[in-house]
């Protein structure tokens, strides 16, 4: 009996599924490519993202920094981190002469990741920051004191298009999008590509958008199917080929202060958060 042919795998939107190789180990370290992950629509897993992602890149021996760039310090918590109990944070290492990132960054329990925490200061440097002389690229000359010193900078934004993300686009090589697979949430994103444009012919010409990441896809609704094909359709290959499905493992492994690959490192959402990091370095856009 002839064997049956089987095709290739593919993605939610019919793409055929590359093979993304694990990467290799670097022998040297730096400089960092900064990517700010950018929604001005709350949960939508952007902070869930950049903890897990930043895990996964570090798992694969990279040097990964998180930098939590929103006041209610979310990514700070989500690794161990009491952003109340904190005397030094992102805002002194912005606002303060003499404070430098190297004061300001923790250690966090995974091996190659580390962490620059927030907390509600941060919401005065927007606004502050109003009345500085280069006020958009205030975190840009922050982090030139670290940069040599990573291979990815994983800047987590608050849900907002004010003065504190168009920093993180200032200062940022690419931006990655996560986007809920739910109706509404597809609205945004037009709005948001028509800020990162405007930030690329303004301040930054070097930005680029690395990716739209669908998030919370759930494969039993027509909806969420519905919107990641017209997602491909709006955005092309931007779109990903790695989804992050719905799960209430994601929600507990915050409730554990640990990203998805330490919390439940054979769940499928981890699975899927090592999958993008190897699609992310197999796209050039980490190292």
């Amino acid at each position: 009996m002839p064997e049956e042919r089987q095709g290739p795998l593919l993605d939610q939107v019919g793409r055929e599924l590359p093979e993304f190789p694990v990467p290799e180990r670097l022998t040297s370290h730096g400089p960092g490519r900064i990517i700010a992950l950018c929604n001005q629509k709350g949960g939508v897993g952007k902070t869930t993202t950049t903890i897990s992602l930043g895990a996964a890149l570090a798992e694969y021996g990279r040097r990964v920094l998180v930098v939590d760039f929103d006041p209610q310090g979310a990514a700070s918590v989500g690794l161990g981190i009491n952003p109340n109990e904190l005397d030094l944070t992102i805002y002194n290492a912005m606002m303060e002469r003499g404070t430098s990132l190297h004061d300001v960054l923790r250690h966090t329990d995974i091996d190659g990741l580390d962490l620059v925490p927030a907390n509600i200061d941060l919401s005065a440097a927007e606004v502050q920051l109003v009345g500085e002389v280069a006020r958009e690229s205030v975190l840009s000359r922050a982090l030139r004191d670290v940069v040599d010193e990573y291979d990815v900078i994983l800047v987590d934004c608050q849900p907002s298009l004010g003065l504190l993300t168009v920093n993180a686009l200032t200062a940022a090589h690419g931006v990655m999008i996560p986007l809920e697979c739910e109706f509404f949430a597809l609205r945004g994103v037009a709005l948001l590509v028509e800020t990162i444009e405007k930030v690329r012919d303004r301040l930054n010409p070097r930005l680029e958008v690395d990716g739209i990441l669908a998030t919370m896809f759930d494969s039993r609704t027509l909806h969420a199917r519905e919107v990641v094909q017209r997602v491909y359709e709006a955005f092309g290959d931007t779109l990903f080929h790695t989804v992050i499905g719905r799960t209430v493992k994601f929600p507990d492994a915050s409730v554990a202060a640990e990203p998805i690959t330490v919390y439940a490192p054979t769940h499928a959402g981890a699975t899927a958060y090592r999958q993008l990091a190897r699609e992310l370095v197999a796209r050039g856009d980490a190292a």
